[in-house]
């Protein structure tokens, strides 16, 4: 993703991969993001709260703060119970194959297994994963204890307004001046 974002040098922007828990940013980035749903694999609540602080700690004054989760009430892991494949085309010179299966369900945690073939018709490369969906109130409420409130939300890519059958909850927060 980065390496993408880099060659967009039009963009006045600098990209930085790194965990904000493992060095000390105090104030210094107007937008911090977390992609790829990574808001769902932080597991316990601690964690969650640890890891919102650090991004409230990183930025300035007013700056923002925006992540996505997938919308727990589209119960998306329920069709990860299939066999059946998706096969999703990857332009002119491949495409994937992907299965998902579902091992687990625990309140709000999901434990499941993904198999791809990239390109379809190679050797299958395995997946594990746990994921935590949590209730739609709940980045709100962890956002409100974290510090940055909630500024803007969206139910998916397209700006369409959250829990109205979106298969996503997109946040952007805001840091308030202490």
């Amino acid at each position: 993703m980065l390496e993408q974002a880099r060659r967009r040098p039009e963009l006045d922007i600098g990209w930085i991969l790194g965990d904000l828990e493992s060095v000390s940013r105090e104030r210094e980035f107007d937008f911090v993001v977390m992609t790829g749903h990574a808001f769902q694999a932080l597991l316990g609540d601690d964690e969650l709260r640890a890891a919102l602080g650090a991004a409230r700690a990183a930025l300035t004054d007013g700056g923002q703060f925006g992540f996505e989760t997938r919308d727990p009430l589209t119960r998306a892991s329920e069709s990860w119970a299939t066999e059946t494949p998706v096969e999703v085309a990857a332009g002119a010179a491949a495409s994937m194959r992907m299965t998902r299966q579902v091992r687990s369900v625990d309140g709000e945690i999901v434990v499941f297994a993904s198999t791809f073939d990239i390109p379809v018709g190679s050797a299958p490369r395995h997946s594990d994963s746990t994921l935590r969906f949590p209730g739609a109130d709940r980045p709100d409420v962890f956002l409100a204890g974290a510090g940055p409130a909630v500024a803007e939300g969206y139910g998916d890519g397209a700006g369409g307004p959250p829990g109205e059958g979106g298969p996503e909850i997109i946040a952007v927060a805001r840091r308030t001046p202490a």
